[in-house]
């Protein structure tokens, strides 16, 4: 029974650690995203692009591994939570990668032109920079289960919000000169890194509950 219990845990360990490696996955394509639409890079953007195929194919490989064991195993109490949590997060790490290909789907869409006035580079500079931190610090909460840093990622999240409220602020500003067809991008592209940070804070809350049981 003891190996049978030792090999059940080492399969959640591996499930926790596939976790880690899809956020952590998730959190280098939106560095890349930013990086592709804030030079006009299609090279990088058809990278981006090409490798949510993988990011997709991976989570989809879990989640099978997930359901599984549940089957195998089928797990009661703590185990089960754990494993349906899992499930839940594969799922939002998923879609955070979904939100850096539409990213980088723009860039490819207005190249060579730039899909960002340069007054407003700044500002998507600082989104791509937090949403990136966001993504790191939630692989960290996977792989430790610390709560702690599970709140504070919810508000880290107030960074990017903070950020898209400039953003919305430019754009219906009496003075805007750059057209409707742009303030469209922009507010898609607003839209991209408030949903990447939405869906990180959504895996924070699972692991929190995970963890006690109890909502965030």
């Amino acid at each position: 029974m003891a190996l049978i219990r030792s090999v059940f845990q080492d399969e959640l360990d591996s499930v926790s650690q596939s976790l880690v490696e899809l956020c952590e996955k998730v959190a280098g394509t939106i560095q890349k995203a930013t990086e592709s639409i804030l030079t006009s890079d299609l090279k990088l953007a058809e990278e981006i692009i090409a490798s949510d195929v993988s990011i997709d194919d991976f989570q989809h490989d879990l989640d099978a591994r997930i359901i599984d064991i549940v089957a195998r195993q089928q797990p009661v109490a703590s185990d089960l939570r754990a494993l349906a949590t899992a499930l839940r997060m594969s799922a939002d790490l998923e879609r955070m990668g979904d939100m850096a290909h539409h990213v980088a789907k723009i860039t490819r869409l207005r190249h060579p032109e730039s899909a960002i006035p340069a007054e407003l580079h700044p500002i998507f500079d600082a989104l791509g920079k937090a949403a990136e931190k966001i993504a790191k610090k939630t692989a960290v909460v996977i792989g430790t289960r610390d709560t702690n840093m599970a709140l504070e990622i919810e508000r880290d999240d107030d960074e990017i919000d903070d950020l898209h409220r400039q953003l919305i602020s430019a754009l219906v500003a009496p003075n805007w000169k750059h057209g409707v067809e742009t303030a469209v991008d922009l507010t898609l592209l607003g839209r991209y890194y408030e949903r990447y940070a939405d869906h990180a804070v959504s895996v924070s809350r699972r692991v929190y509950f995970l963890v006690t049981g109890k909502f965030a």
